[in-house]
């Protein structure tokens, strides 16, 4: 079962490792991004950052998404991660049972609009999150827990 799609350019740390996957009672972490599978040092750290009763896969937005519609994990309370909106919109697009979006941080730069603490969006990024929203799905902008979620369409 999906307990959360979050995206969050760091991937795994403290808000993450500890706060999200304690109180979603994580026991799987699937984490969909292609350039990642490109990075065999990053993904060992990933591997020592997880929390260690928390199973960790890393697999290609393509592979992620296979799995995900196949019901191979529905056993797990699972937590997926993207690195950017861009790979969680193609996630989405091929798994239709993604029906929330968490943005828990995202890059800045010059051509990025900060719209919350840790999250900043890109023209392009604004355009995928509108699609996504006007699908029907709930994108929105939350740290950790304890915070209030405000719709990601309040603030672009």
């Amino acid at each position: 079962m999906i307990k959360l799609v979050r995206v969050d350019h760091r991937l795994i740390h403290g808000q993450v490792a500890f706060t999200w996957t304690k109180f979603l009672s994580t026991d799987c972490i699937l984490i969909a991004s292609d350039e990642l599978l490109k990075d065999d040092l990053r993904m060992a750290g990933l591997r020592m950052a997880k929390p260690s009763n928390v199973k960790l896969v890393m697999k290609s937005i393509d592979d992620s998404a296979k799995a995900l519609n196949s019901g191979v994990t529905d056993k797990y309370n699972l937590l997926i991660l993207c690195e950017s909106v861009e790979d969680v919109y193609r996630l989405a697009k091929q798994v239709p049972t993604i029906t929330s979006i968490n943005l828990g941080g995202t890059k800045s730069g010059d051509d990025r609009k900060n719209i919350s603490k840790a999250v900043n969006v890109s023209q392009e990024d604004m355009k995928m999150i509108k699609e996504l929203s006007e699908e029907g799905r709930s994108v929105f902008v939350q740290l950790v827990p304890d915070d209030d979620s405000t719709d990601v369409m309040k603030l672009i």
